[in-house]
Protein backbone atom coordinates (compact mmCIF):
# COMPACT_ATOMS: atom_id res chain seq x y z
CA UNK A 1 0.00 0.00 0.00
CA UNK A 2 1.40 3.21 -0.97
CA UNK A 3 -0.44 5.55 2.10
CA UNK A 4 1.52 8.78 3.00
CA UNK A 5 3.56 8.21 -0.38
CA UNK A 6 2.27 11.13 -2.08
CA UNK A 7 4.55 12.68 -5.40
CA UNK A 8 6.87 10.90 -7.66
CA UNK A 9 10.08 9.66 -7.57
CA UNK A 10 10.32 9.22 -11.67
CA UNK A 11 13.18 6.54 -10.96
CA UNK A 12 15.60 9.66 -10.32
CA UNK A 13 17.57 10.95 -7.66
CA UNK A 14 16.13 14.02 -5.91
CA UNK A 15 18.88 16.50 -7.71
CA UNK A 16 17.92 14.84 -11.08
CA UNK A 17 14.26 15.33 -9.95
CA UNK A 18 14.08 18.71 -9.33
CA UNK A 19 16.09 19.72 -12.32
CA UNK A 20 13.87 17.67 -14.67
CA UNK A 21 10.95 19.49 -13.01
CA UNK A 22 12.39 23.11 -12.92
CA UNK A 23 13.36 22.30 -17.04
CA UNK A 24 10.00 21.04 -17.70
CA UNK A 25 7.87 23.74 -16.06
CA UNK A 26 10.30 26.24 -17.68
CA UNK A 27 9.60 24.87 -21.27
CA UNK A 28 5.74 24.93 -20.27
CA UNK A 29 5.83 28.96 -19.71
CA UNK A 30 8.00 29.78 -22.38
CA UNK A 31 6.01 27.43 -24.89
CA UNK A 32 2.34 26.57 -22.98
CA UNK A 33 2.67 23.73 -24.48
CA UNK A 34 4.78 20.20 -24.35
CA UNK A 35 4.85 16.80 -24.77
CA UNK A 36 6.37 14.20 -22.04
CA UNK A 37 4.75 11.12 -20.16
CA UNK A 38 1.80 10.87 -18.52
CA UNK A 39 3.92 10.54 -15.24
CA UNK A 40 6.14 13.21 -15.54
CA UNK A 41 2.75 15.54 -16.66
CA UNK A 42 1.14 14.82 -13.47
CA UNK A 43 4.52 15.65 -11.36
CA UNK A 44 4.66 18.52 -12.77
CA UNK A 45 1.01 19.97 -12.20
CA UNK A 46 1.67 21.32 -9.04
CA UNK A 47 4.51 23.51 -9.51
CA UNK A 48 3.75 24.56 -12.53
CA UNK A 49 0.36 26.11 -10.78
CA UNK A 50 2.17 27.30 -8.34
CA UNK A 51 4.46 29.44 -10.34
CA UNK A 52 1.10 31.02 -11.75
CA UNK A 53 -0.22 31.41 -8.56
CA UNK A 54 3.05 33.69 -7.48
CA UNK A 55 2.72 35.69 -10.91
CA UNK A 56 -0.76 36.23 -9.47
CA UNK A 57 0.60 37.66 -6.39
CA UNK A 58 2.72 40.33 -8.39
CA UNK A 59 5.07 41.24 -5.26
CA UNK A 60 8.92 41.28 -5.37
CA UNK A 61 9.32 38.55 -3.58
CA UNK A 62 6.85 36.35 -5.02
CA UNK A 63 8.77 37.15 -8.49
CA UNK A 64 12.34 36.38 -6.60
CA UNK A 65 10.75 32.93 -5.81
CA UNK A 66 9.99 31.84 -9.57
CA UNK A 67 13.12 32.98 -10.86
CA UNK A 68 14.53 30.98 -8.51
CA UNK A 69 13.08 28.25 -9.90
CA UNK A 70 12.33 28.99 -13.18
CA UNK A 71 15.29 28.47 -15.32
CA UNK A 72 15.08 31.65 -17.70
CA UNK A 73 14.07 35.18 -17.18
CA UNK A 74 12.01 35.15 -19.97
CA UNK A 75 9.79 32.39 -18.52
CA UNK A 76 10.02 34.53 -15.60
CA UNK A 77 9.00 37.55 -17.28
CA UNK A 78 5.99 35.81 -19.21
CA UNK A 79 4.54 34.26 -16.20
CA UNK A 80 4.22 37.92 -14.56
CA UNK A 81 3.48 40.11 -17.51
CA UNK A 82 1.32 37.63 -19.79
CA UNK A 83 0.16 34.54 -17.58
CA UNK A 84 -0.96 35.93 -14.84
CA UNK A 85 -3.31 38.66 -15.57
CA UNK A 86 -4.66 35.81 -17.83
CA UNK A 87 -5.60 33.50 -14.94
CA UNK A 88 -6.58 36.45 -12.58
CA UNK A 89 -10.11 35.44 -12.34
CA UNK A 90 -9.50 31.58 -12.27
CA UNK A 91 -8.36 30.16 -8.52
CA UNK A 92 -6.67 26.99 -9.78
CA UNK A 93 -6.92 23.93 -12.72
CA UNK A 94 -4.48 26.19 -15.13
CA UNK A 95 -3.45 23.05 -16.16
CA UNK A 96 -5.20 20.92 -18.82
CA UNK A 97 -3.09 17.09 -19.31
CA UNK A 98 -4.37 15.34 -22.70
CA UNK A 99 -3.43 11.67 -23.08
CA UNK A 100 -1.88 10.89 -26.65
CA UNK A 101 -1.63 6.96 -26.22
CA UNK A 102 1.68 5.09 -26.67
CA UNK A 103 5.04 6.57 -27.50
CA UNK A 104 6.83 4.54 -30.49
CA UNK A 105 9.71 2.89 -29.27
CA UNK A 106 9.37 2.05 -25.65
CA UNK A 107 5.21 2.38 -25.26
CA UNK A 108 5.65 5.01 -23.11
CA UNK A 109 1.92 6.56 -21.99
CA UNK A 110 2.14 10.15 -23.49
CA UNK A 111 0.67 13.07 -22.84
CA UNK A 112 0.23 16.59 -24.09
CA UNK A 113 0.44 19.94 -21.17
CA UNK A 114 -0.71 22.47 -21.76
CA UNK A 115 -2.42 25.69 -20.33
CA UNK A 116 -5.72 26.53 -20.41
CA UNK A 117 -6.31 29.44 -22.82
CA UNK A 118 -3.72 28.05 -25.33
CA UNK A 119 -6.09 25.74 -27.28
CA UNK A 120 -4.81 24.72 -30.66
CA UNK A 121 -6.10 27.22 -33.23
CA UNK A 122 -7.51 25.72 -36.83
CA UNK A 123 -4.78 26.53 -39.68
CA UNK A 124 -6.53 27.19 -42.44
CA UNK A 125 -4.99 26.55 -45.76
CA UNK A 126 -4.44 29.14 -48.83
CA UNK A 127 -7.06 26.46 -50.79
CA UNK A 128 -9.36 26.55 -47.75
CA UNK A 129 -9.77 30.27 -47.72
CA UNK A 130 -10.44 30.24 -51.16
CA UNK A 131 -13.27 27.57 -51.56
CA UNK A 132 -14.54 29.61 -48.00
CA UNK A 133 -14.45 33.18 -50.34
CA UNK A 134 -14.57 34.53 -47.65
CA UNK A 135 -11.23 36.70 -45.95
CA UNK A 136 -11.72 38.89 -42.70
CA UNK A 137 -9.37 42.12 -42.96
CA UNK A 138 -7.30 41.22 -40.39
CA UNK A 139 -6.08 37.89 -42.11
CA UNK A 140 -5.49 40.02 -45.26
CA UNK A 141 -3.42 42.84 -43.24
CA UNK A 142 -1.60 39.64 -41.65
CA UNK A 143 -1.22 38.14 -45.18
CA UNK A 144 0.13 41.60 -46.97
CA UNK A 145 2.55 42.45 -43.90
CA UNK A 146 3.61 38.43 -44.24
CA UNK A 147 7.77 39.12 -44.79
CA UNK A 148 8.03 38.64 -48.64
CA UNK A 149 10.91 35.68 -49.22
CA UNK A 150 14.28 36.82 -49.10
CA UNK A 151 15.98 36.50 -52.20
CA UNK A 152 19.63 34.74 -51.11
CA UNK A 153 22.35 37.19 -49.64
CA UNK A 154 24.98 37.58 -53.02
CA UNK A 155 27.93 36.21 -52.85
CA UNK A 156 30.58 38.78 -52.30
CA UNK A 157 33.04 38.47 -55.23
CA UNK A 158 36.36 36.54 -55.13
CA UNK A 159 39.52 38.41 -54.18
CA UNK A 160 41.48 37.86 -57.24
CA UNK A 161 45.28 36.34 -57.10
CA UNK A 162 48.01 39.15 -57.58
CA UNK A 163 49.08 39.28 -60.94
CA UNK A 164 52.72 37.28 -62.03
CA UNK A 165 55.22 39.97 -62.63
CA UNK A 166 56.05 39.69 -66.89
CA UNK A 167 59.53 38.80 -67.42
CA UNK A 168 60.88 41.14 -69.88
CA UNK A 169 61.92 38.79 -72.78
CA UNK A 170 64.59 40.58 -74.77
Amino acid sequence: MRHRRAGWKLGRNTSHRRALLRNLVTSLMEHERITTTVTKAKALRPWAEKMITLGKAETLHARRQAAAFLQTPLAVKKVFDILAPRFSSRTGGYLRIIHLGPRLGDGADMAMVELVGSELKEQVTEKEKKKRGKTAPAEAEAAAEAPAKKEPAKKAPAKKAPAKKAKAEK
